[in-house]
């Protein structure tokens, strides 16, 4: 009896429900926004990238950033605090300077010329000759002989110089403009002169701008930078040279 009054109520609801007339709104429309899709392969990208290294090497050791170690950054404070004491100086110098890797003495030289303490990057480097992984590069040289010259320590500069070419090195054209430039300031325009005839020996080709700065340099000195003059005009036949006018100088 159960079954049949819920089946009954069960067919009078149904049919209820068909008569009920269903309405429709229509709803306002609203822009279609374009679906962004995650970017899934971006960071798989980036990962993968991170970890790749094709095998071409990364420049010269001592060009690169590198992060200063608690032990070089030890040594160099150390260096600092005895400079002035040349017997201390020495003595930390063989108890710590000589206990460095490879990595961080390169680092105490190079953060040594970036505070232009010139004395003590040239101790450094002399100690850096001494060792067995020494091999001589230009690039070793270049930063030293720069501060030095622009520190006008032209003797010290004179001796690095020396040994560079010794090695059979020769340095680029920033180096060649900076010595000249450091010799002219200095009042020595023979140096500067013996400079650029190493510069006209180098293998590479010779550039504008260290001949700029000696026939500016050489302008109290005619017979000097009428050679240089001669020099440029064969080797920069399209470029022009300022002449000041006649008197000036003691120009005839």
């Amino acid at each position: 009896m159960i079954r049949t009054i819920s089946r009954a109520k069960y067919s009078s609801f149904s049919s209820l429900i068909k008569t009920i007339p269903i309405i429709y709104r229509s709803l306002p429309a609203k822009p279609e926004e374009p679906i962004s899709k995650p970017n899934l392969y971006k960071p798989f990208v980036g990962l993968f990238l991170s970890q790749y290294h094709d095998g071409r090497p990364r420049g010269p050791l001592w060009r690169a950033k590198k992060l200063i170690g608690k032990e070089a950054l030890f040594v160099i404070l150390g260096l600092k605090r005895f400079k002035d004491d040349e017997e201390k100086l020495d003595k930390f110098i063989k108890n710590h300077v000589l206990r460095l890797l490879k990595m961080d003495m390169i680092a105490v030289l190079t953060e040594l010329e970036r505070q232009e303490e010139v004395y003590l990057a040239l101790k450094v480097f002399r100690m850096i000759q001494k060792q067995d992984w020494y091999k001589p590069d230009a690039y070793l040289y270049k930063d030293l002989i720069i501060a030095l010259a622009r520190c006008k320590m032209m003797d010290d500069l004179m001796n690095l110089w020396e040994d560079m070419r010794k090695e059979d090195l020769f340095p680029d054209s920033q180096t060649y403009t900076e010595v000249i430039r450091g010799y002219l300031k200095h009042g020595s325009p023979a140096d500067a002169m013996n400079i650029y005839e190493d510069m006209l020996k180098s293998p590479d080709p010779p550039e504008e701008l260290p001949f700029r700065i000696l026939l500016k340099g050489l302008l109290p000195h005619p017979l000097l930078r009428n050679k240089v003059k001669k020099d440029f005009e064969e080797l920069f036949p399209e470029q022009r040279v300022y002449d000041p006018p006649e008197g000036i100088f003691g120009l005839q």
